[in-house]
């Protein structure tokens, strides 16, 4: 299943690029995830509740950020398994400046399997897009709150 999306958000390139590799920014971040731990260099160990309609569970789940280019794009590796069956999947996100703000462009790939395959490939792309928005919208306050750099009566 792919996923893709273009996504702005109001803040300067480089702030949402270090959020987007700090590990307890994402786990704020991420829709369902209870836990994140740093296990080596871009290498994350998560633990997350997710479902799809009815089938709903726990996910362990290995995170890992390869080809990194600050502050523009990285990929993102998961591979995840729990109750409800597997997850696996990669994706790329490009920012770049737009005016004040930071589009950001991202493109995946998802497999699943197991029980929570059986709910359907439109149910799972739905809830798919669903946790994107939720999680840039989460992204979003972040960015907006937790900024050092910003002060009025600049």
């Amino acid at each position: 299943m792919k996923i893709e999306g273009t996504q702005k958000i109001a803040a300067p390139r480089d702030r949402i690029f270090a959020a987007l590799i700090d590990p307890a920014i994402l786990q704020k971040c991420i829709p369902g995830c209870e836990q994140m731990e740093k296990t080596g260099d871009n290498q994350y160990k998560a633990k997350l509740t997710a479902g799809v309609g009815p089938v709903k569970g726990a996910f362990t789940a290995t995170v890992s950020l390869q080809e990194i280019i600050a502050p523009e794009h990285y990929k993102l590796v998961v591979e995840g398994k729990g109750q409800p069956g597997f997850v696996k999947g990669s994706g790329e996100l490009n920012l770049k400046d737009a005016g004040s703000e930071t589009e950001i462009q991202y493109t995946g790939d998802v497999n699943v399997g197991g029980l929570i395959a059986s709910v359907g490939q439109r149910m799972i792309q739905a809830t798919a897009n669903m946790l994107a928005a939720r999680f840039f919208k989460s992204l979003e306050a972040e960015t907006a709150t937790n900024s050092p750099a910003s002060s009025t009566g600049t």
